[in-house]
Formats: structure tokens, sequence, C-alpha cells
């Protein structure tokens, strides 16, 4: 009997821990793209996303996708959050690679997701799925270890240590760096939502390539410092790498609005 209840525990304790092992921001992360992202929707997409989301905004649905990795009916989601990118590419080398991918992957499915929220018929509960992974996904691959190593889980296997306890690259990045400014997600978002004209149109101009190809440009970097069982100054990595994180969420949140202003034209 007690094996049995033990047994049940470390499932219970499993099913709750696998899905962590591949979020991207965290919950704060994504909120705070999230909100930024409203901030620059035309008013038009701004009444088709909430026809769509109801009573619920972006900055709150963006954590559904993670959320939902707890019912095993959705595990068919799981490779949508990230794209392999097994080393350092030059843009033109990574657009070839994409235009011959066929993977199930977060490019094919962003650019599945779009097409399929452009078609008006679509029933009401596939434009619910759909937007609340559109903007999941959006999010999570400007998290740069999202198009990580396959061998290391995009920074996942990379055992450091994080404020005196025990973490991996993908989770510092995920919240570590985010959780250490100590601010809520709406104080975040308002102390960097921040932009000029003119990168608001160079960011949403961009296509997704771009998008991938930036992050893999970062999470090539942040492997060549770092290897498993570093101790990581929290402190000094914050001061090399805040501006990046911030960059980062920034242009999600931008690169959002300008997907879904495009969408709901």
């Amino acid at each position: 009997m007690k094996n049995n209840i033990f047994k049940k525990l470390l499932l219970g304790l499993a099913i709750v821990y696998l899905p962590l092992q591949s979020m991207a921001w965290g919950t704060e992360g994504h909120r705070i793209t999230g909100l930024i992202a409203e901030s620059y929707l035309t008013p038009k997409a701004r009444a088709a996303v909430n026809a769509i989301l109801g009573d619920t905004s972006i900055a709150i649905a963006s954590n559904w996708a993670d959320f939902i990795k707890s019912d095993p009916a959705y595990n068919y989601l799981y490779n949508w959050h990230f794209i392999d990118l097994d080393k350092t590419y030059a843009y033109p080398e990574l657009q070839l690679y994409l235009k011959q991918d066929t993977a199930v992957d977060a490019y094919t499915k962003l650019n599945f997701l779009v097409t399929q929220l452009k078609d008006r018929s679509l029933p009401k509960d596939k434009k619910l799925l759909y937007l609340r992974m559109l903007i999941h996904i959006v999010e999570d691959v400007h998290q740069p270890l999202h198009t990580g190593h396959t061998a290391d889980k995009g920074g996942n296997d990379i055992k450091v240590t994080w404020l005196n306890n025990p973490s991996n690259l993908h989770s510092v990045w995920d919240s570590g760096l985010i959780e250490f400014q100590q601010l809520s997600y709406t104080e975040y978002a308002k102390t960097i939502n921040h932009t000029t004209a003119t990168q608001v149109n160079e960011w949403q101009k961009a296509p997704i390539s771009q998008w991938l190809f930036e992050s893999n440009q970062i999470a090539e970097k942040l492997y060549s410092e770092v290897k498993s069982g570093d101790s990581l100054n929290p402190f000094k990595y914050n001061y090399i790498h805040i501006d990046v994180v911030n960059r980062q969420l920034l242009k999600a949140g931008v690169r959002l609005a300008g997907m879904l202003n495009a969408i709901f034209s």
C-alpha cells in the first residue's frame, strides 16, 4: 500500500516537473510580452482579439500553452514551443534550412497558425486554441534557448547554481533573470516598453526567420560562456545579460502585435 502511494506521488511530481522543462520566459516573462503587445494593437486587431479571448487579456492568455502541459490531451503541442538549431547559422544558411523545414516545430507551426487565423470561417474553438498558441510561441522563440541544442534540451541539461540553488541555463533565462529584477509584470512592462517608430517598423517588418536568427546568435553566445556545473554570480550575470533579456522581451511584444495586426487587418 505504501509503495503504491509512493509511486503515485513520484508520478505526480514527474507530471508537474516535466512541463516546466520547456517553459520560456516563465509566467512573468510571458505576461510582460503580452502586456507590451496589447499597447501596439490596432483598434481592429484589438476588437478581433477581444472577440476571441473574451474577458482574458493577451498578457494572461499568454501562459495558457504552458499551463495545459499538465493535461496529456495536449501532449501533441509540445514540439510547437521551440526549434532545435544545433549550431551557429549565417542568415542565408538559416533561411535555406527553414525553407526545407517540415518538422513539427515553432517555425512550421507559427506559419500554420497565421494561415489558420486568417480564415474567417474557422470554428470558434479553433480560433481560441490557435490564438493562444500563436501568442505563446511568438514569445517563446524570443527566449534564445528555445532555438538551442537538441543534445542539452535547450540548456535544460546544463546544470548551474543560481542564487545558491541548483538550476539550469534554460531556467535562468526563463525566469531567473526576470525575477531577479523584483518587479511585477506590469511594472516590468512599463519599465522597458520604450520604442521609437523606426524600431517598431523594423521589428515588425522582420520575418520569422529573422527572429530565429537573432535568438540563435544569442543562444550560441550563451553556450560559449557557461558549462555544466558552473556557479553563476547573479549580479555579474545580470549586469552582462539583462539588456539582452529586456530587448528580447520588448521585441517579442512588438512583433506579436505586428503579427496580430496583419492577421486581423
